[in-house]
């Protein structure tokens, strides 16, 4: 019999809707049910497409013994983290505070009758396990604490009445430390101690993209041309591209590699890991001219085309697992691939699969291959790939998280106005889209945070939407010269600065959780970050300095960490580095500026703006000031030199 979940929207908790375990949504009545009845609260957090989700919902969630000891002793509460961050953020500060570690999903946590946490894990299984990093199995631990509650232990009151305070006590930092452009000597060195010299990337295993940190190096390495940044970039790029964390099938960009080479993905794809590493490889192209960073870049696009868009608006995740098994979509077996291509006629067969890293011994769980390619293309690669491509259509894809998200659908939608200043097809995919996120997710005037398809959205936004979203904006502006762009940036940035912003301060949400938005680079880049960002070039491209107060003031309540440990917040720090370098704004009528996009975009100054403007030929400024003009847009990259020299 199914669940109260089965009339909520988020895929994930659709996907609990049958679970024996009497699930609740998050709600004001099961907490007044909790309370009533002095029950323990047990809330679990998790994700569509998160492979350890799966398997504890197996092991424990699907259980009839774990079952009823959650329907008798507690109040079951399920929560999407992708559809509240806000109630994943908070819980993930207390697992933070009560294990001196970061936590991770499933998020586990037991609180008191009157929703007190006090107790924090992730991924539990059923019974005790030695070694385990969680100490006791579920079922004990749920047995133990259902006593204790019962009982009212006093000591376990307490401990959750100090939790309490210790999570909503905002911490504020130490001291104000000078911005100064010294702090990028601490960044070139924490980056060099972070990098993995054989295969790229920013530490040894498991491997994320990091993609903050990618941006920000290529844009160190254009402001001062420095070749060990460039070698971290195209070392990580050109060995992350090998093969099996990249699709080399289907495209696309999986989370991460379990292991140091790349290979062996975690298979999910993130939407926004995809939006990110978009953004990347066309930057990176864009910096480097390597033409197989562009080939990359309209891959990403293609992937996400073809499997994760429907009606021009963009789905949030592809699950790791298909027919409850982690990766079977995606790998081979050597006799399969063998078969497929000799009835395909590919000229030696063997020596194919060879280069594709596909052999009888396997590379992955015994002799299942992860397609890579280690040196050489085959000669008939792009008949190879529609072979294979084939073969996956046969099987079950993976489970596809059908929601919108604002920020997800933004950050992506950035990228798209980034392709098209080299593929112009995108351009016009961006426009649309971008008007398609306006129309479903901006309603009466009201900003909302994600939809299911054909629905009506019902959580509000929080930063990072507004924040995605106006850097979307930004960047649509400064690729199509539309001023509505600009307005429409400026409305959501100045929504935000309304909402979330307190001198210094920005809050990621103030509803159910008021909570400090994250100013490091986690799982994606910092909506603090971006929004500094945003009120830079609103500075910039408008002439108005209060934009340009509000993001020194935001860079200056951080300063205390951001100076020591720029390396965790790469992308404040370029921020930071923008703010004392200053952008330059190449100003020009729409129709000149139109032509040139292409060479425009290639200028090495990382902090040029494009702004249309009624002058003649392309007049170069700075903030307060112009310095020179030029007829031809192939000189305006020397002009923007003399003036950063002078």
């Amino acid at each position: 019999m199914a669940n109260r979940l089965q009339n909520e929207d988020s895929p994930y908790l659709q996907q609990h809707a049958n679970n024996p375990v009497d699930w609740w949504p998050w709600c004001d009545e099961a907490f007044e049910k909790a309370q009533n009845e002095n029950k323990a609260i047990f809330i679990s957090i998790g994700y569509s497409s998160c492979h350890w989700c799966h398997i504890m919902e197996k092991e424990v969630f699907e259980d009839e013994e774990c079952a009823k000891v959650l329907n008798d002793h507690f109040i079951s509460i399920k929560v999407d983290r992708e559809e509240r961050p806000d109630i994943d953020k908070y819980y993930q500060e207390v697992h933070l505070l009560l294990n001196r570690r970061p936590g991770g999903w499933p998020t586990s946590i037991f609180c008191t009758p009157q929703n007190k946490p006090f107790f924090a894990g992730t991924y539990i299984p059923k019974h005790s396990r030695p070694g385990s990093i969680e100490g006791m199995g579920f079922l004990e631990l749920a047995k133990l604490i259902a006593t204790k509650i019962e009982e009212a232990d006093p000591k376990l009151y307490q401990n959750a009445q100090e939790i309490e305070s210790f999570v909503k006590n905002l911490s504020h930092p130490k001291e104000a430390t000078v911005l100064k452009e010294d702090i990028y000597k601490n960044f070139h060195l924490q980056a060099k101690n972070n990098f993995e010299n054989t295969y790229g990337g920013f530490s040894q295993k498991p491997k994320f993209p990091q993609a903050s940190t990618l941006l920000t190096l290529i844009d160190m390495d254009r402001l001062y041309n420095d070749k060990t940044l460039r070698d971290m970039v195209r070392t990580t790029l050109d060995n992350m591209t090998k093969g099996g964390m990249w699709d080399l099938i289907d495209g696309g960009f999986c989370r991460y590699s379990v292991d140091e080479k790349w290979l062996v993905p975690h298979f999910e794809k993130m939407l926004y890991d995809n939006a990110l590493m978009l953004k990347v490889f066309t930057k990176a192209y864009l910096a480097y001219g390597d033409e197989h960073y562009r080939q990359i870049a309209l891959q990403i696009a293609s992937f996400v085309e073809e499997f994760m868009c429907e009606e021009e608006l963009f789905y949030s995740a592809s699950d790791a697992d298909s027919e409850g098994e982690e990766g079977s979509y995606f790998v081979y077996t050597y006799d399969e691939a063998y078969a497929a291509l000799e009835r395909a006629g590919i000229q030696n067969v063997k020596k194919a699969l060879a280069q594709i890293s596909i052999s009888p011994y396997g590379n992955f769980e015994g002799d299942k291959n992860i397609v890579r390619i280690e040196k050489h293309l085959p000669k008939e690669w792009e008949k190879i790939k529609t072979v294979l491509k084939d073969l996956r259509k046969k099987r079950t894809y993976p489970f596809i998280d059908k929601k919108f998200q604002t920020s997800w659908n933004a950050m992506y939608i950035g990228a798209l106005f980034e392709l098209g200043a080299i593929e112009p097809l995108y351009m016009e995919k961006a426009k649309r889209s971008l008007q398609k996120l306006k129309n479903t997710l901006f309603i009466d005037a009201k900003l909302y945070h994600t939809a299911m398809p054909n629905t009506t959205p019902k959580v509000e936004a929080f930063l990072e939407d507004y924040a995605f979203l106006a850097q979307a904006y930004l960047s649509g502006y400064e690729k199509t010269f539309d001023e509505l762009y600009l307005i429409e940036a400026q409305r959501f940035v100045n929504l935000a600065l309304s909402d979330f912003y307190d001198k210094g301060v920005w809050y990621f949400s103030k509803g159910d959780f008021q909570t400090k938005a994250e100013v490091y680079d986690a799982t994606y880049t910092s909506s603090v970050s971006v929004m500094i960002e945003n009120l830079l070039s609103l500075a910039s491209l408008l002439g108005d300095e209060k934009y340009r107060t509000f993001a020194f003031k935001t860079l200056e309540y951080n300063s205390y960490d951001l100076s020591r440990k720029p390396i965790y917040y790469p992308y404040m720090f370029n921020q930071m580095m923008r703010y004392l370098k200053e952008d330059r704004i190449v100003k020009a009528k729409t129709a000149r500026l139109e032509k040139n996009l292409a060479t425009l975009c290639k200028i090495r100054y990382p902090y040029t703006l494009i702004k249309s403007e009624e002058v003649e030929s392309f007049l170069i400024c700075g903030i307060m000031s112009c310095f020179s003009n030029v007829n031809d847009a192939k000189m305006v990259e020397a002009q923007i030199e003399k003036t950063l020299q002078g």
